[in-house]
């Protein structure tokens, strides 16, 4: 009997210290649900949106890291790598590309597809990378943080820039072209961009990216490659010749109003100058940028230069949207002033240096004063002091 009343007491004492226990177990858990261990974890640099709260339990695990976003890399080390978004930007002009040089090949104007295949890794082990002229316009320069914008620029719509075949049923770039060259070395460096804008002559009609498909087909063909197109005026006109106020808005009105009717909603943002040259008329200069022929309106956001020098920035005091200055390829023969000439000179203290964030403008202190705040468009402006950290 007493041993059946120790066998009693031993079961009720198990059992008061299990239920002590789990009340011990539940309270740790709630207390821990509330005020969770801190833990390593990495912190994204802000882009201008707060990141999202996780839901997930706390883990001592080490965090992935973040996967790139178009290979874009922002930082905010200003001090070691100086970035410079005051600095200028090269817009390179390239006019004809062909196989091989002939003893009667333009000396200026003409690039083989395998120099320009050797420019690209030039310019991209230099520290180039491509971006629109839109994104040039507005300044929305989305490169990685260290690295310099630059825009490229094709006049004419000759079938060496680009031009379509067919294989297997299908339309392709034909390799041997700019756009063929750009698109096999976009497969080899992704984060150099496959960005340009075609500026075309409408009245040369199927002979512009004369090749197979039909002209509309060329056209949507390079948008949705991500290139753009833009007016380079109907007649290649010589402005320097042109007196009359109705013959300026012909040759852009006209080139405007036969580019929708090829493809409807094509709006031509950019104007290249034939020659570099306007109307010696002053008075005329304005309807360059925008005017009315026959019902057709035109607006053209920037007006390309010839030559010959890098562009300011559209942020910059010393932009001047009406004339864009240009640099030449290098032709057949090299001359003073074109790319060749001008990259060992753009330097990393005179060039546009990017922060890797399109939406702020970095600037050391000494260059701030060369940027138009009304033209941020909502961008965050940062200056930051590079004198003390050179020394």
């Amino acid at each position: 009997m007493k041993r059946r009343k120790n066998k009693s007491l031993l079961a009720v004492f198990v059992i008061s210290i299990l239920i002590i226990a789990a009340v011990v177990v539940a309270l740790h858990r709630k207390n821990e649900k509330n005020n969770p261990v801190p833990t390593d974890s990495y912190t994204p640099i802000p882009t201008g949106t707060e990141p999202a709260q996780s839901s997930a339990a706390p883990s001592t695990a080490a965090p992935e890291e973040p996967k790139p976003t178009d290979s874009l890399e922002i930082r905010t080390d200003y001090e070691d790598f100086l970035p410079n978004e005051a600095g200028e930007i090269p817009i390179i002009m390239f006019h004809r590309f062909i196989e091989a040089y002939e003893p009667n090949t333009d000396k200026e104007y003409t690039t083989t597809f395998e120099e320009f295949r050797a420019l690209l890794q030039t310019l991209y082990d230099q520290g180039f990378r491509l971006i629109s002229m839109q994104d040039f316009i507005d300044c929305n320069i989305s490169v990685p943080a260290g690295t310099m914008p630059m825009v490229f620029t094709f006049d004419d719509g000759s079938s060496g820039q680009f031009n379509l075949i067919e294989e297997d049923g299908q339309y392709k770039a034909n390799p041997k072209s700019a756009v063929g060259v750009m698109m096999e070395f976009h497969e080899k460096h992704p984060d150099f961009g496959l960005k340009g804008i075609f500026y075309i002559n409408m009245d040369i009609g199927d002979n512009t990216f004369k090749g197979q498909g039909a002209l509309k087909e060329r056209f949507e063909f390079l948008e949705n490659l991500g290139f753009e197109l833009g007016s380079h005026t109907w007649g290649h006109v010589d402005y320097s010749e042109i007196h009359s106020k109705d013959k300026v808005l012909e040759s852009l009105g006209k080139n405007q109003e036969k580019a929708e009717e090829i493809l409807p909603g094509l709006r031509f943002y950019s104007l290249a100058l034939p020659y570099g040259s306007r109307p010696s008329d002053e008075s005329l200069r304005p309807i360059l940028q925008k005017g009315n022929y026959n019902g057709m309106e035109y607006y053209h956001e920037s007006i390309m230069a010839v030559g010959a020098a890098p562009s300011a920035p559209s942020i910059s005091m010393n932009y001047d949207s009406l004339y864009v200055r240009r640099i030449r390829a290098q032709g057949r023969v090299a001359v003073d002033a074109d790319l060749t000439w001008w990259l060992p000179k753009m330097t990393a203290e005179r060039m546009f240096i990017s922060d890797g964030d399109p939406q702020t403008i970095v600037v050391p202190l000494d260059k701030a004063e060369n940027i138009d705040e009304q033209k941020l468009n909502g961008k965050k402006f940062i200056s930051y002091d590079n004198k003390s950290a050179k020394e």
